[in-house]
């Protein structure tokens, strides 16, 4: 292509011989080429580029809902319009400096130099157009993994269906899906053999499939947790032996902080093979307490005083109301049972509730005179021992002098 443009620009400039002729042709070359390089063509292409914006948006307005509009403010963010048209003006600056030169040689009687460089020039123009479809490409895919981020965040602010930890995996998943496309293809451009390539990364796979075992179970835990969905971010949990607040949930890891300000780390394949515990999923958790009242105390009375006073703190819930109920003979006590609901289930309505109920009842029992005993215990002899004893002790005082010392006589 660039042979045959070279001479058709030979043969319309093969008349000109003269020395003053070649320079007029080459003074009038360059300054048609500094004019519509430096004066014209940047203006045409920002004229052009206002143009197809506004078309754009108009066809955007009328036809696109809100989150496809905000996938295209991603877009315009992502890729600047600045960048864009600096692109576009160097272009075709560069491909009319080219053909400027090329004339200009032809003037000068160097066709034959010129086309011997044609083939260097037209590899350098098919490796130029690889390169810039590449960076075209994985620059398309990475703007368009941030709008498909935000378009999947309207999605899921509009579905109660999805929760943060679904919206980041689906996030993360289909940006991968679109860089390893962008890659694929990227590759194809360049002339890679992918039949090779796919070969070389299955036996990789399976060798980092048998060194990364454990990673890779959490990282199949991490997809069963999404679809499962027994807790969510923000939700109080007990896991196994870690009980606190899930901070954030990622394909590998859960992310929890205690109630001591611990930063904790589980494997999401530990989770998964664990009791989970989700105090946060019904919106109201029961608390059981006990307190015991002593053998000579009537249980109905100290049950309807304790139920009164649980009525009465602001952390307990009135519905379900609380109540108090004997379950069971003490060492020292009978038992009652306090049972009362916190609403919403976090620990320091727990914690708040158990305290007041402890010191509140125990004021109200002791108003009352009811005990709350601890346990006591009685040691006894049986008669028989006893008198050996006794014996024994009698036996003793008389081998004794009266000054307390032993008796050494023999028996």
């Amino acid at each position: 292509m660039i042979g045959r443009l070279g001479a058709r620009i030979g043969a319309v400039l093969s008349d000109v011989a003269t020395t003053e002729g070649r320079l007029a042709a080459t003074a009038g070359i360059v300054l048609v080429t500094l004019g519509v390089g430096w004066l014209l063509l940047p203006k045409a292409v920002r004229a052009g580029e206002r143009t197809a914006s506004d078309r754009v948006e108009r066809l955007l307005d009328g036809r696109t809902d809100g989150s496809a509009g905000g996938a295209v403010e991603t877009l315009r963010e992502g890729v600047p319009a600045s960048f864009l048209l600096r692109m576009a003006v160097g272009l075709s600056q560069l491909a009319l400096f080219a053909l400027a030169g090329v004339a200009v040689l032809t003037v000068w009687g160097q066709f034959d130099f010129v086309r011997s460089v044609l083939p260097v020039a037209e590899n350098a123009v098919r490796v130029g157009g690889q390169v810039l479809l590449s960076a075209v490409l994985l620059g398309g895919a990475y703007v368009a993994s941030d709008a498909l981020e935000t378009y999947v965040a309207d999605l899921s602010a509009d579905s109660d269906r999805i929760t943060a930890h679904q919206e980041q995996i689906l996030t993360r998943l289909a940006q991968v899906g679109l860089l390893i496309l962008a890659g694929i293809t990227v590759l194809g451009i360049w002339g890679v053999n992918l039949g090779g390539l796919l070969v070389g990364a299955g036996f990789l796979g399976i060798v980092l499939g048998m060194a990364a075992r454990q990673t890779l179970g959490s990282l199949i835990a991490g997809f069963v947790l999404m679809f499962a969905r027994p807790f969510e971010i923000g939700d109080w949990v007990e896991i196994g032996s870690e009980e606190g607040f899930v901070t954030d949930i990622t394909i590998i890891n859960t992310h929890m902080r205690n109630f001591d300000g611990e930063y904790v780390v589980v494997p999401n394949d530990l989770v998964a093979n664990q009791a989970i515990t989700n105090r946060s999923r019904e919106g109201r958790l029961r608390i059981h307490m006990e307190v015991g009242i002593g053998y000579d105390d009537d249980p109905d009375e100290a049950a309807g005083i304790a139920e009164e006073v649980l009525e009465g703190i602001d952390a307990i819930a009135n519905n379900p109301q609380p109540y108090a109920i004997p379950s069971g003979f003490g060492d020292s006590a009978i038992l009652l049972d306090l049972r009362f609901w916190i609403d919403p289930p976090t620990p320091q309505a727990r914690w708040r509730s158990k305290a007041l109920a402890v010191e509140r009842i125990q004021e109200r029992f002791a108003d009352a005179g009811i005990s709350i005993p601890y346990p006591q215990r009685t040691v006894s002899y049986p008669p028989e021992t006893a008198e050996a004893e006794e014996t024994v002790e009698r036996v003793e005082r008389t081998d004794e002098d009266g000054d307390g010392r032993p008796n050494d006589r023999p028996a």
